[in-house]
């Protein structure tokens, strides 16, 4: 067994434990079926979903459906919470909208670009290897399941609260970085399909304000959401705090931004533009 498939075999029993205790956090008041917590079932079944399309995924060596399953996994289970909790409300129902709004979205544009692309090369050296594809999947259980807890949590707590301020502020941060982020991807994906663009790197529109504006709106769009379930967090369900922290560790710090930036010096470095547009361009925040 190769070093990377050592090292996979002990991440694996690493990556239940750590879904396992989040489980447990988060069920803290949670509605319950058949004796257990919504929350806690949601969460296995986040990561369930994941291995039973790693099957077919590692049979026949492809990602193709990969974000696809992340974008169904994030629909069935916030629906199921809606379906199996107890006392739903306004402010369970808008968070609820607006997860689907945005799994939909996403999801339907993550799979065009896969399909139209044919491969991910994230996947090209992790795919041969059993454990390693698997800790991908896995892993993509615990992106939705951090990703989704503070919505998850508001919706099956059995504590209700009438919609509010934190609602009302919550959903225009929330609208505000998913125009963002729908904006950046349409600026780029039609730069992309002009033939004058081949080879040439976008610095037009939000694209001139920041170099990941999607990235900014995505980051955005979750802490929206969680100001709409802050006033129902209690006790260990403030693990959830999470999703906004986690998905700006996640685009900033590990498969975004890093991964991008990378692809484009290696593709661009050497033009005097592209240097002096990173120069000019933030990161992230949109300049003004």
């Amino acid at each position: 067994m190769k070093k990377t498939d050592r090292t996979s075999l002990i991440i694996l029993p690493v990556l239940i434990i750590v879904a396992l205790v989040f489980a447990l956090a988060g069920s803290q008041a949670s509605s319950t079926l058949g004796g257990m917590p919504v929350f806690g079932l949601l969460v296995g079944l986040a990561i369930l979903i994941q291995w039973l399309a790693f099957i077919p995924a590692y049979r026949q060596q492809t990602e193709k459906f990969y974000d696809i399953t992340g974008s169904i996994t994030y629909l069935l289970v916030v629906t199921l919470a809606i379906a199996f909790s107890s006392g739903i409300d306004a402010r369970a129902s808008l968070l609820w909208a607006l997860v689907v709004i945005w799994a939909v979205r996403l999801g339907s544009f993550l799979f065009r670009r896969i399909q139209k692309a044919g491969r991910d090369d994230r996947f090209d050296e992790i795919k041969p290897s059993f454990f390693r594809f698997l800790n991908a999947w896995t892993i993509q259980g615990l992106w939705v399941t951090f990703t989704l807890s503070a919505a998850l949590v508001a919706i099956t707590t059995t504590a209700r609260k009438e919609l509010d301020i934190f609602a009302l502020i919550g959903f225009l941060v929330w609208a505000f970085g998913f125009g963002l982020e729908v904006i950046a991807d349409t600026q780029k994906s039609r730069f992309n399909a002009d033939p004058a663009n081949k080879g040439k790197f976008i610095r037009t529109g939000l694209w001139s304000r920041s170099r990941h504006p999607n990235y900014f709106g995505e980051i955005v769009l979750w802490i929206g959401v969680t100001i709409i379930a802050l006033p129902l967090l209690q006790g260990w369900q403030w693990v959830a705090l999470i999703s906004p922290v986690f998905v700006t560790l996640l685009l900033t710090r590990i498969s975004g931004v890093p991964l991008l930036e990378k692809k484009a010096d290696q593709k661009w470095g050497g033009q005097a533009e592209y240097q002096a547009y990173k120069k000019a361009t933030p990161v992230l925040i949109p300049k003004l």
